[in-house]
């Protein structure tokens, strides 16, 4: 009979460990916003990327005959006052517009982790000073601060990113910086230090891999207003110019048509609008899914 308990003990199927990543998972999937936003900005991300085999024309291809065309099958959303295809320059617009996103997003959390965390956990003078530092540079608005370095080093999609990056480190450094505050108190920690580990030792393979998970949360939700800022750049004549294919330089090249063909403007405007809408619903999610208050 202890044998057979014993067999039946060893084959029963070993039970998979509930790690906190599961659990992060198992809330994030029961959010239908989070979903939501998730299905749509990955239908949004395919077709951008597979633009050149869902576009029906080239984006730059002028037809002189279909100047400030309204929607029709032909054109299923109209075309600009050159005549080139709305829809096709959409789908090549939101190219730029989502790497400019996600590229500023990913710098300014880089950025953030390895200073902010290094800042947290030192403490003292370097703490004191950087802080001062960052207060100084968050005092400037980060649209105006945006505004005049992309003025300074001119239009481009890298001189952009450094243009949206430089604005919001402050952000990402002192956000990192208030939860390496709490993490130094920890006990594994304390034990990291009882063991002779060196302060970088600790700082980056102990304390930085527990700072980036809440950091993603943030980051998340930079990545609809750093699009946004893009946009509004090239808006106003700065960031990426005509004739390439970019949603806030779309909407820029149309203002001066708003009035007689509003869809001109309205077209490349609904995608920003989507794309920020299904970004800050997943990000929502996100906040919500890895708040240790929650319980399944």
């Amino acid at each position: 009979m202890a044998n057979a308990a014993t067999k039946t003990a060893t084959s029963a199927p070993k039970r998979k460990k509930d790690t906190q990543f599961r659990q992060i998972m198992r809330r994030l999937v029961k959010s239908k916003t989070a979903m939501i936003g998730l299905v749509a900005l990955v239908i949004i991300i395919l077709a951008c990327v597979f633009a050149p085999f869902i576009a029906p024309y080239d984006p730059n291809y002028m037809d002189y005959s279909a100047m400030n065309a309204t929607p029709s099958l032909a054109h299923i959303m109209g075309c600009d006052n050159l005549g080139r295809d709305i829809f096709s320059r959409v789908l090549y617009g939101g190219r730029l517009s989502l790497a400019l996103g996600f590229t500023v997003a990913i710098v300014g959390m880089a950025f953030g982790v390895f200073f902010g965390s290094l800042v947290g956990y030192l403490g003292g003078q370097v703490d004191n000073i950087t802080m001062r530092i960052c207060d100084v540079w968050m005092a400037i608005p980060g649209t105006l601060l945006s505004i005049i370095i992309s003025s300074a080093l001119g239009d481009g999609f890298w001189y952009t990113v450094l243009a949206l990056s430089v604005s919001g480190l402050p952000g990402s450094v002192r956000g990192t910086r208030a939860m390496a505050l709490k993490e130094r108190e920890m006990e594994y920690l304390e034990a990291a230090k009882a063991m002779n580990c060196s302060k970088m030792k600790i700082i980056y393979k102990h304390m930085m891999p527990n700072t980036i998970a809440p950091t993603i949360v943030g980051t998340t939700g930079q990545i609809g207003g750093t699009m946004m800022t893009a946009a509004g750049l090239s808006y106003i004549g700065l960031g990426i110019q005509p004739p390439t294919a970019e949603w806030g330089a779309m909407c820029s090249s149309a203002r001066s048509y708003l009035t007689s063909y509003p869809h001109e403007m309205i077209m490349p405007g609904l995608a920003i609008l989507l794309t920020v809408l299904s970004i800050n619903m997943l990000g929502d999610g996100l906040r919500d899914a890895m708040d240790p208050r929650l319980k399944d």
